[in-house]
């Protein structure tokens, strides 16, 4: 399997169904895959060569979408461009993946002329829903030429160690840096998907993407397409129009970062609407409040599920099912809803050592995996890849313990550890313990320079809409359950918490404004 046959089985499924849909334009699947094939044939026309690199810049749209599916079906490269990120980080990005082809969306012009000059290698550019930019429409690139078909660019193996695209990783501590995610890395994503995330239910399925398709929204509209489902698209997340697209569009898959899953509830217990058509709220991107996914299931019904992976290792290194997220409300193995999920079948993880040896059920270390989800490497950087890849594992930089039922816990990441007076905090098991409490929304906790204790534990708090608690209600609560030692020194109401382009809360953000008088990010 190629990326591009799992689009191909729901053209062959369901011709004339609805592939995907926006606020104004739709696209069936068989409307969807005459397109493909016209761009990639005028893309080979022009020059274009297999694993020639192409980025799509653009918001969530529908004809943003089919040229992703474009460049899947000429054996390019995929560069996904978040258009929320800044100017200098996408210019630094697509200079750094050698881009050969753009097409970007008109209500990024701007920012799009501003990068060309940078691009050195780039071959063309198009803009894909304007014929009135100083760039060749899209419409410009098909190819109608019946005589000249498009060859097949697979092999019978479907080329599982050609690069299907440079994905960028969060950039938390640098330049974002790309992966080489490989067809064969994909297409086992894309099977975990089917088994998991869609299962035996794959009639009118209404995936609905909120999420920019540039993160893990755009990346698994494949596995529905498998399904011959239909992906719905939202220019960008607003809960109660998000639940009133539920209920009128009787969506069935939603994925979610969990900031964006906490204000749905909020506003999800306020206006009670029919949400039941929904089969899965997949959760992923960071940890999840238990006590934020029992209140899921009261309001949702037993769809919850969670996911962990990373670009390095993508989407379902281990799985979180409904029923088990369900189970632990009704008491039966309720330790389970702070795991990310038992491991899926394709992959081994091992909890290690700083040394490399492993670590016994239930013992903290650094998660590490092996298998076919694991990614080759960083592109053009050996060293960031020997690093990741020491003692013949990919190391994670989560940390966390396996139980022996085989679930994993993730207690946090180790750069997010808070070493206080000595003793190891992990940011996480605060935040969980801060988020059981109605009144609070969202909250971040970091390590903050303190001449006593070298970091001080501080929660950033925001409350729920109407709701009142203070700074010492908080910390007497806190202390009561995890003891003074992981109780935040200190307590700030804000009234947002800064996020990144991909919805994650943004703690470097955060920790900048408390260490930027400082040398280093540890006291």
């Amino acid at each position: 399997m190629r990326p591009i046959d799992y689009f191909d089985r729901g053209v062959n499924k369901e011709p004339n169904s609805i592939f995907v849909q926006g606020i104004e334009r739709s696209y069936k699947f068989s409307e969807a895959s005459d397109i493909t094939f016209r761009i990639a044939q005028g893309l080979y026309k022009k020059g274009f060569q297999k694993g020639d690199s192409v980025a799509v810049y653009s918001p969530n749209d529908p004809t943003a979408v089919v040229c992703i599916f474009s460049i899947f079906r000429a054996s390019g490269v995929w560069i996904p461009v978040n258009t929320r990120n800044d100017v200098s980080t996408n210019a630094q990005y697509l200079t750094y993946v050698s881009t050969r082809w753009l097409f970007f969306h008109s209500s990024v012009i701007n920012e799009v002329k501003r990068i060309i000059p940078k691009l050195a290698q780039i071959k063309e550019i198009f803009c894909i829903d304007s014929a009135g930019t100083d760039f060749p429409c899209v419409q410009e690139l098909l190819f109608d030429d019946d005589e000249l078909l498009l060859s097949d660019q697979s092999d019978p193996f479907s080329s599982p160690e050609e690069i299907f695209s440079l994905w960028p990783t969060g950039g938390t501590t640098g330049p974002s840096k790309g992966v080489e995610m490989l067809n064969r890395n994909i297409c086992m994503m894309y099977e975990l998907g089917l088994q998991h995330y869609i299962g035996a239910a794959t009639d009118d399925i209404v995936y609905l993407a909120v999420a920019p398709i540039t993160h893990a929204a755009g990346v698994i509209i494949p596995i529905f397409t498998a399904a011959a489902g239909t992906t719905l698209l939202l220019p960008s997340f607003n809960p109660e129009e998000v639940l009133r697209t539920i209920e009128r569009k009787k969506v069935t898959h939603i994925f979610l970062p969990p900031t964006a899953f906490y204000a749905l509830l909020d506003v999800a217990v306020k206006l009670k609407l029919d949400t039941s058509s929904l089969r899965q709220i997949l959760l992923g991107a960071s940890p999840v409040s238990p006590d934020k996914m029992r209140q899921g299931v009261d309001i949702f019904g037993p769809v919850i599920c969670q996911c962990y992976g990373q670009v390095e290792v993508p989407m379902l290194i281990s799985w979180l099912s409904p029923e088990d997220v369900y189970n632990a409300c009704q008491d039966i193995h309720p330790e389970r809803l702070r795991s990310c999920g038992r491991v899926t079948s394709t992959t081994l993880v091992s909890i290690l050592d700083n040394e490399g040896n492993a670590l016994p059920t239930g013992k903290e270390g650094e998660i590490c995996c092996r298998g076919p989800l694991v990614t080759r490497g960083y592109y053009r950087k050996p060293n960031a890849t020997k690093e990741a890849r020491q003692y013949g594992w990919h190391h994670t930089g989560d940390v966390g313990y396996l139980d022996k039922d085989g679930f994993l816990y993730i207690v946090d990441r180790i750069k997010d550890m808070i070493i206080t007076g000595g003793f190891n905090v992990y940011a996480t098991e605060v935040e969980a313990s801060i988020l059981a409490y109605e009144q609070i929304l969202e909250c971040a906790v970091i390590g903050v320079p303190d001449p006593r204790w070298g970091e001080a534990v501080k929660a950033i708090v925001v409350r729920t809409a109407g709701e009142e608690i203070n700074e010492e209600q908080l910390i007497l609560g806190i202390k009561a359950t995890l003891g003074s030692v992981k109780t935040p020194k200190s307590i700030e109401f804000w009234e947002s918490l800064p996020k990144t382009s991909v919805g994650k809360v943004d703690k470097k953000s955060i920790r900048e404004r408390f260490w930027k008088k400082k040398s280093r990010n540890i006291n």
